[in-house]
């Protein structure tokens, strides 16, 4: 009986979700979100052109799952923070941190936006910046903590949006982004 020339591949993978996520994530990263191919997953993972299907279905929801799990690591980063400011700063190194994760959480032609994963995770994410805006030191306080919110929010995302796509290289320099940051805020918005 002739033997296959198929190179031998086992059929169950340790942890093929985590597997097909990280893979994901480091093309996102390096080419960005409309570079990702289930097949291209598939062959880096070592596993049948199907065999993502089983964990994400299709490419919406790999990149559903991509944007659930950001927004569930920038709900834990933003907890940690003291103050506002604080969350501003945690809002941008998490961008840092995360740029894959960053490009997906906030492009709904992208995902499923009713799934349950992401709509929980969203809210986590959502909760700790209203936490921030509303629990911020009264005499910085707005009378409408919602406007304070977006506003707080469209700063620190724009500033991480600016800072990712290397529009403020030149600003920043060899800088501290987060540094820089700070320093914007406390002079956009001092404390007395």
């Amino acid at each position: 009986m002739p033997r296959s020339t198929k190179p031998d591949r086992p059929y169950h993978h340790g942890d093929l979700r985590r597997a097909i996520l990280q893979a994901a994530l480091d093309v996102i990263a390096a080419d960005g979100p409309s570079a990702l191919s289930l097949r291209d997953l598939a062959r880096r993972a070592g596993v049948s052109h199907a065999a993502p299907a089983h964990h994400f279905k299709d490419r919406t929801g790999l990149l559903t799952a991509i944007a659930a799990e950001g927004h569930g690591l920038l709900a834990a980063a933003l907890a940690e923070a003291e103050d506002l400011r604080g969350t501003g700063v945690r809002y941008v190194r998490f961008a840092r941190e995360h740029p894959a994760h960053f490009q997906v959480m906030f492009r709904p032609e992208l995902l499923r936006e009713d799934d349950l994963e992401l709509t929980t995770a969203r809210a986590l994410s959502s909760e700790q910046l209203r936490t921030a805006v509303t629990t911020a030191r009264p005499e910085t306080a707005v009378t409408d903590p919602r406007l304070a919110g977006i506003a707080a929010w469209s700063f620190a995302h724009g500033f991480a949006t600016l800072l990712l796509s290397h529009n403020l290289d030149a600003v920043v320099g060899d800088q501290d982004p987060e540094e820089v940051f700070r320093t914007a805020t406390e002079r956009l918005f001092p404390t007395g």
